[in-house]
């Protein structure tokens, strides 16, 4: 698939897509990143050591957030997203589920709408992406955990995802599918979408994991968000096991190591236990 000017083999390939939160209460690093210099700064830094894709949040998503009116979370992610495409040369996501964000956010460059909600938060967020020709990830979500076979729950949830943007005439090679690990699912549930994640390929899309610094993995190992590294790096291993094709992640560098030696292992055909 392309994405901005680049094109990426989803089939062969996992390609890591770095976390820019510009917000100040973000789960894992608000308020870190959240003057434009260190924005582009971090921005740098994840491009350097081997980010795909900058993925750009101006809300938070993690439980019990603050909402924001759409106006703010324009002014911090709009201009971020305008001075990250006048500086590098990649492409650029927004993280959003509003359909007025992301036209602000595509008008100043961005070429990807990452939406938590797959597009049925707002009725024109899928028209809104469709009209601009841009890539989008749609993710799994719920209000409430499901109580029956998770798997077949998530496929028809996705379907009505993908449903939508068929109407509004989103083309199949501007969909990646994201299985939504946090959002919507207990933590069993966490695990077991997370496990049989290739399930998802039924779909017929590319697949993203975001795992990242997650809550499974700190009630795993009863760990803080700062300490939550190297069980990322577990799930990013699964993920590349699985076919997933990308990963968003925080820490690029880890995550790119450990990418780049499951993918050594996995050419030889020898699976990781």
């Amino acid at each position: 698939m392309v994405i901005g000017n680049r094109f990426f083999d989803t089939a062969r390939e996992t390609y890591l897509m770095g976390i820019l939160n510009y917000t100040p209460d973000s789960f894992s690093d608000g308020g870190n990143y959240n003057d434009p210099d260190a924005a582009l700064r971090r921005a740098e830094e994840m491009i350097r050591e081997g980010a795909a894709v900058i993925d750009v949040g101006g809300e938070s998503a993690r439980q019990g957030y603050v909402k924001i009116s759409e106006d703010e979370e324009i002014m911090r992610t709009a201009p971020l997203i305008e001075a990250i495409k006048a500086r590098f040369d990649i492409p650029v996501s927004v993280d959003t589920y509003k359909s007025a964000v992301a036209r602000a956010a595509l008008a100043a460059g961005a070429d990807l709408v990452n939406d938590i909600w797959g597009l049925k938060a707002d009725p024109k967020m899928a028209e809104t992406i469709a009209q601009s020709g841009a890539a989008c990830c749609l993710m799994h979500n719920r209000r409430q955990p499901g109580r029956g076979d998770l798997m077949e729950e998530m496929i028809l949830d996705l379907k009505e995802s993908l449903a939508l943007a068929k109407r509004a005439g989103i083309s199949d090679d501007k969909i990646i599918l994201d299985p939504g690990i946090g959002f919507g699912k207990t933590y069993e549930n966490n695990l077991t979408a997370i496990k049989k994640l290739d399930r998802l390929h039924e779909l017929g899309y590319p697949l993203l994991l975001g795992a990242s610094r997650k809550s499974v993995i700190g009630l795993t190992l009863d760990l803080p968000v700062t300490e939550r590294v190297e069980g990322t790096l577990v799930t990013s291993v699964f993920g590349v096991q699985q076919g997933c094709a990308f990963l968003r992640v925080h820490d690029v560098r880890e995550n790119m190591r450990a990418v780049r030696m499951a993918k050594a292992i996995l050419s030889e055909g020898i699976m990781l236990i």
